[in-house]
């Protein structure tokens, strides 16, 4: 039971950092002023007005029975009243009302109905608080003849609920407006917070992160810019380290083929010249894979313009887009690009025609790549993914490579956000299904 409610709470509450906090500061504020607000309408009010009420009854009660006992003296009773208190009483036989002038969930109406009712019984009353703005209206059937009345409405209701609710509520408001202020102080270096570890855990260089917020918040952003640096100049070193063991690597290798190009033995020269090849290859592959996440900046990209280019440079009639809409995405171009290529590379590779559809849904991009060649065991479709996973089967994507390529396509899609999958093309060969965050 406990289980299921606490679920409940937990998917009505609000998830965001700010809006909880706001509940806790404005939720204590808002249930005092109701309890505040019904003891005061409940205690106070409600009783005030049924005591002014009565007193008000009362008073015409006994000059309903002075004047049925004394009509001669009806001036002297009436002008009495209204020099004293203010009222205007009128006698005449016109036909009393019967349509109800009351308001049925007013306070100070059924208050009034109440003791109307206990002095003078049923039917023999009537009385509208809303017909008149600084008075009310009453009218008492005494015998043949109607006693009308106008009295002031303050001697019905004591007090003003509006400026009672305003009163109340003006403080309230202006307190939460003051929490909202501070909390939103509070929660915007969070924010900042969590932006600088988006934008970083997507590949870019957080270079102007500045910590600010509560000692506890500046600590945790201190800590971050510095982990962030940390890596940052781990992964140049490591860049700069392969950068030197492949020209050191380079070198010998060209010597390796001059010296080859020398050798009378053609056969042996040519099966050792592929050796170097692919040595070369594989090097290459490796630097590939470790520069994925190279200090390249993050800008606007237009996914047609990137797509024309791939398809300027591979110069192949076989490699057909299609996209309806422009779709602009925050991302670092040529990691994106290496990765479009290394897919299309493939697809015409091992297939003969390669189909590529570009999707606009909700906030994202989805980038369909459709070829017809041998495709992938389903079976293998997660470890084609791992670095140095090499199929043997009738489609190897890495053939002539160390199987890095779909690994470093991976890694770059990831760190833009977004998610790769495999699948069946429409033509029986492989389908490559990218998603990218706008």
């Amino acid at each position: 039971m406990f289980s299921g409610l606490n679920k409940f709470i937990k998917i009505i509450l609000p998830k965001r950092l700010f809006y909880r906090a706001l509940i806790i500061v404005a939720a204590p504020t808002i249930i005092l002023q109701i309890i505040i607000t019904v003891v005061f309408y409940d205690s106070i009010w409600i009783k005030a007005n049924k005591n002014t009420a009565r007193s008000l009854v009362a008073q015409l009660k006994t000059i309903e029975e002075v004047y049925r006992n004394d009509k001669k003296n009806l001036d002297f009773l009436t002008d009495s009243y209204k020099n004293n208190f203010n009222f205007e009483i009128g006698i005449n036989k016109d036909q009393f009302p019967n349509i109800t002038g009351e308001r049925k969930f007013s306070p100070m109406d059924r208050s009034l109905r109440r003791e109307l009712k206990s002095s003078f019984g049923n039917n023999n009353y009537w009385f509208s608080t809303s017909k008149f703005k600084n008075a009310v209206e009453i009218k008492i059937k005494s015998d043949n003849e109607v006693i009308e009345f106008l009295v002031p409405k303050e001697m019905v209701s004591t007090s003003s609920v509006r400026l009672f609710v305003l009163w109340t509520t003006l403080p309230s408001i202006v307190l939460i407006i003051i929490a909202l202020i501070f909390l939103k102080n509070q929660t915007r270096p969070l924010v900042k917070l969590a932006k600088a570890a988006e934008k970083f855990g997507k590949g870019d260089y957080i270079n102007d992160f500045i910590p600010s917020g509560a000692q506890e918040i500046r600590k945790a952003s201190y800590e971050f810019d510095r982990m962030a640096k940390r890596i940052n100049r781990h992964l140049n070193q490591r860049s700069e380290m392969l950068s030197g063991i492949s020209h050191d690597l380079r070198t010998p290798l060209t010597r390796l083929k001059l010296q080859l190009a020398m050798i009378n033995q053609k056969d042996l020269s040519e099966k050792m010249s592929k050796d170097i090849d692919e040595m070369e290859k594989m090097l290459n592959d490796y630097l590939q894979f470790a520069k994925t996440q190279s200090q390249e900046k993050t800008s606007r990209v237009e996914l047609s313009e990137l797509f024309k280019e791939i398809k300027d440079n591979l110069k192949n009639d076989n490699l057909e887009i299609l996209q309806e809409n422009k779709i602009f995405l925050n991302a670092r171009p040529l990691a994106l690009k290496r990765s479009f290529e290394n897919i299309i590379h493939n697809g015409l590779t091992y297939g003969k025609k390669v189909i590529v559809k570009i999707e606009k849904s909700l906030n994202r991009a989805v980038i369909n790549f459709e070829d017809d060649g041998p495709g992938i065991p389903e079976d293998q479709y997660k470890n084609v993914f791992k670095p140095f996973f090499r199929l043997d089967k009738s489609r190897s994507l890495n053939k002539s490579g160390v199987g890095l390529g779909l690994a470093i396509v991976e890694d770059v899609i990831n760190s833009h956000g977004g998610s790769i999958q495999l699948g069946k093309s429409r033509v029986k060969g492989l389908k490559v299904k990218i998603s990218l965050p706008f």
